[in-house]
């Protein structure tokens, strides 16, 4: 066995020997004498490695040239367009034509250009959806993610390829590469507007929002037009995604929306419940997703950066049955319309430590923040009548107020007396002690199983013990007396 046969035996390729010994004799002419055959094989066994992918996954625009196979799944239109002349007035502008196709693997998707004579024979119906094709072309980075400029593609009717295509993704579909996807999800966290130069002098604008669904959540970034839909949505809203394209950032996968694709509001109620973990599981260093009640509330504060901008902040402390624990909202999260007895969502929250070695949740530009319901097997949820009023939501006559977060999670927080519960009714003077964890209007105390709220004029200090004593009116102790 001569060298050039040592080298092709170690090549995992699918070009054929023959073609690959005369690419040697070509490369050892083309040297002038420089390289050997053993060399020149080597050379071409470099190069052809480069080109193969593993999948279609693993397509980058900055490679030279790829070869993969792939299945068809969708044919555009022929478009035509004017080519520039060289600048002979004489001479016509050059009529170009062009068609997209869609293929994908078991990897993901990309997107194909036919140029040319190859665009016509493809509109002449030479390529069907459902072909496998055997395609070498130059990627780049195109309209709507990776795209590959055709160089030379060929049917496969022995290969098969096996590939789902569906009409409409859950999040735990999505994969790097693919295109015209159609997503619904519930709006969890929504961004402002944001410009920035291209090289090419104009400006662009970028925005993100997050959505979730039953499967996971992922971030949705909105470009130029697109843009002002991450304002006009609110946390809460179902919307369904149409003719996304999935882009990979620092790891994660994202959903991209240009000007061919549109976020629309749905009248649809999709389900979004997130594995979150109990506060008292949490530990040093990890990301993590909470769920709590509110009660515990800062005001914003303002500070200034090493690079001299100006950042805020609002603390605000989460309970859920097993413990609780203050969680930083930083940035655009510190706007948020958070209050007490609210039911918060935190995602992707860093746990660090905080004041006097306490672990303190961090959200940051990767966090979402949601005001959502709680779910029916929340303490004191009552798992029938979501979300009340605002005043009911204040009161906690629903289930779902402050006094729901409680460790046993049965204690009334004011309304009508039914006899049974042992809820004070209106007006009745109670007595209650704890511990300040709000000091403010209302200030709120917690005695480790139950949270009330207090009308009081008493100056009390965060973590101060007290005992105060008045009738209670909407769920809210006024307090007479505090000692």
């Amino acid at each position: 066995m001569g060298v050039i046969e040592d080298v092709y035996e170690d090549l995992d390729t699918d070009v054929e020997f023959e073609e690959f010994e005369a690419a040697v004799h070509d490369k050892v002419e083309q040297m002038g004498g420089l390289a050997d055959e053993e060399t020149a094989a080597m050379l071409i066994a470099h190069e052809l490695e480069d080109e193969e992918v593993s999948g279609v996954a693993d397509i980058d625009p900055g490679m030279d040239e790829v070869k993969f196979l792939a299945k068809v799944v969708g044919i555009g239109d022929l478009r035509t367009f004017e080519r520039e002349s060289d600048g002979d007035d004489d001479e016509e502008a050059d009529e170009g034509r062009v068609v997209n196709v869609d293929v994908a693997d078991d990897t993901g998707q990309v997107r194909v250009s036919f140029w040319d004579r190859m665009a016509q024979s493809v509109a002449d119906g030479e390529l069907e959806v459902g072909d496998v094709l055997r395609i070498k072309g130059r990627p780049q980075e195109g309209y709507s993610g990776v795209e590959v400029s055709v160089d030379q593609a060929e049917v496969d009717e022995d290969a098969e390829v096996d590939v789902q295509i569906q009409d409409t993704y859950r999040i735990e579909d999505l994969s790097l590469g693919l295109s015209d996807v159609t997503l619904q999800g519930l709006v969890l966290a929504t961004d402002t507007v944001r410009t920035f130069d291209r090289d090419d002098g104009s400006e662009g604008r970028v925005a993100n929002l997050t959505l979730g669904d039953e499967t996971g959540r992922v971030r949705v970034t909105l470009w130029d037009e697109r843009a002002d839909r991450a304002e006009e949505l609110d946390a809460g809203t179902s919307v369904e995604v149409v003719d996304g394209y999935v882009r990979e950032r620092d790891g994660d996968l994202e959903l991209h929306v240009g000007s061919r694709g549109a976020v629309e509001e749905i009248d649809a109620d999709v389900a979004y419940d997130p594995e979150t973990t109990d506060v008292a599981d949490l530990e040093l260093g990890a990301t993590v997703d909470l769920a709590g009640g509110v009660i515990e509330t800062d005001p914003k504060r303002t500070f200034d950066r090493d690079d001299g901008s100006e950042g805020q902040v609002r603390n605000v402390r989460l309970k859920d049955e097993t413990g609780d624990i203050r969680v930083a909202l930083w940035g655009e999260k510190a706007d948020l319309d958070v209050d007490l007895a609210d039911y918060l969502v935190v995602t992707d929250a860093e746990i660090q430590e905080g004041w006097q070695d306490d672990l303190e949740a961090s959200a940051g530009w990767r966090s979402t923040v949601t005001v959502t319901d709680p779910p029916a097997d929340a303490p004191g949820a009552d798992g029938e009548s979501g979300s009340g009023s605002e005043s009911e939501s204040e009161s906690g006559s629903d289930g779902t107020g402050l006094d729901a977060f409680g460790d046993d999670g049965e204690s009334g927080s004011g309304g009508a007396d039914d006899g049974a519960s042992g809820a004070p009714a209106d007006g009745e003077t109670v007595q209650f002690t704890g511990t300040v964890v709000q000091a403010g209007d209302p200030v709120v105390l917690d005695d480790g199983t139950e949270t009330r709220s207090v009308d009081t004029d008493a100056d009390l200090r965060l973590g101060e013990e007290v005992t105060v004593r008045g009738p209670i009116h909407g769920g809210r102790i006024d307090a007479d007396e505090v000692y």
